[in-house]
């Protein structure tokens, strides 16, 4: 190659390079003068087309980040980890309950589990005639009985309450000889019956003692109901025929206390309350202390579930239980789970119960879970009583757990 080649070689590259580098020059100005524009626009608001200003927001909005766990630890409150198998739900509105203008007559609380039985459809298809179909067929190989305890672990029974379970039912079908559809049906109310100690104690313990209210303190995490299932509580003690206070001490959510109070006025029930944001154990204080002048029988508080670690959920919960002891005896620790979480919601109880010492659960949504089981393997694994259920978004949809009546439900 001739040495003028080689020099027009070297200019034409030259001049390519240069091209790209003012190419490059002039759009970064043109983007850096559109930002500038913008940033003026944000600043100021922009016109649109109708001629109204819209005023730019104040601060920009961050997508939150998932949480994740830390050190093997289960989350609770906003640290608590989506489960992989969770149905993903849009955003819904909902409203408050409307302000009654006068008390409204309750449902009695008798016999209410059996009346809302029906609402037991999806776990009974799942766990009752599941059960039944397998058991009424006759004669089980080991086939048929593997079969069974995979339908008592698919309605979240648990892995050591279902072999408790299978090995009861191999026993007594064994003994009695059972050759009948109907005989099956009765060995396995039995024995569901059995495996939900109906020995326990599932009162709630809501009568005045020592000339001061029972205090009942209703925990757990945002969005399994607590503060609804608090009010329903009221309902039901009005029903029986108590008096009742309510605390207000979730002041970290926005309307917590407008709807605890509007559940009270449904049932001529005052409710104390403090500024939001405020110390929840300074209004679980004035609460007691306000049941006591009034000589309330019953002074329920529905506490913050809002609480970003595992410490602070100690501290909190701790403190407020602390300063309601200087004035009253704690009667009731009930903690609030969502049934139609499962495990998930098995993992809150326990990081409840290692914090405060729980003494009943409410399980609230459990018309929507075909998982019924989770009934079973909560009070195996917290050694204390299910004592309430919810059963629908009605007033009086929150029913006193009779284990009799459930396992009926559930076997049709």
């Amino acid at each position: 190659m001739s040495t003028s080649s080689l020099i027009l070689i070297v200019v034409i590259v030259a001049v390519v390079l240069l091209a790209a580098l003012v190419t490059g020059v002039v759009l970064t100005r043109r983007r850096r003068i559109s930002l500038t524009e913008a940033k003026k626009e944000t600043k100021s608001g922009y016109q649109a087309d109708s001629g109204v200003t819209f005023a730019a927001p104040e601060k920009p909005v961050h997508p939150v980040e998932d949480r994740p766990e830390v050190d093997g630890q289960p989350g609770v409150g906003d640290d608590a980890s989506v489960p992989r198998d969770s149905v993903k739900r849009g955003f819904v509105e909902v409203d408050l309950p409307e302000a009654a203008s006068e008390v409204e007559e309750i449902e009695p609380t008798a016999g209410r589990l059996e009346r809302l039985r029906s609402r037991l459809s999806r776990s009974r298809s799942t766990l009752g005639q599941g059960l039944l179909g397998l058991l009424g067929a006759g004669d089980l190989d080991e086939d048929s009985w593997t079969d069974v305890e995979d339908t008592l672990l698919m309605a979240d029974l648990g892995a050591a309450t279902s072999l408790e379970i299978v090995s009861s039912l191999r026993s007594e079908l064994a003994s009695r000889g059972v050759r009948s559809a109907d005989e099956a049906r009765s060995v396995l109310r039995s024995v569901l019956v059995e495996a939900l100690h109906p020995e326990m104690d599932r009162s709630v313990h809501a009568l005045p003692h020592s000339g001061k209210p029972a205090v009942v303190l209703v925990v757990g995490v945002n969005g399994v109901g607590k503060t609804t299932t608090t009010g329903k509580l009221a309902r039901v003690l009005v029903a029986d025929g108590r008096t009742v206070l309510l605390g207000a001490a979730d002041t970290f959510r926005a309307a917590a206390a407008d709807q605890l109070e509007t559940w009270g006025k449904r049932v001529g029930a005052d409710t104390v309350r403090g500024p939001e944001g405020g110390d929840p154990a300074s209004v679980a204080f004035d609460s007691v202390k306000k049941g006591m002048d009034l000589g309330v029988d019953t002074v329920l508080i529905d506490t913050a579930g809002r609480l970003h670690t595992k410490t602070g959920l100690m501290d909190e919960l701790g403190k407020v239980k602390r300063v309601v002891e200087k004035q009253a005896v704690v009667d009731e620790v009930l903690l609030v789970l969502d049934a139609t979480t499962g495990q998930n919601g098995l993992t809150q109880a326990r990081v409840f119960a290692e914090v405060v010492n729980i003494t009943g659960i409410v399980l609230t949504k459990l018309d929507g879970t075909a998982k019924g089981g989770i009934v079973f393997q909560v009070q195996r694994e917290l050694g204390v009583p299910v004592k309430l259920v919810g059963l629908g978004e009605g007033a009086d949809h929150l029913a006193p757990f009779q284990p009799e009546a459930f396992v009926d439900a559930l076997l049709g």
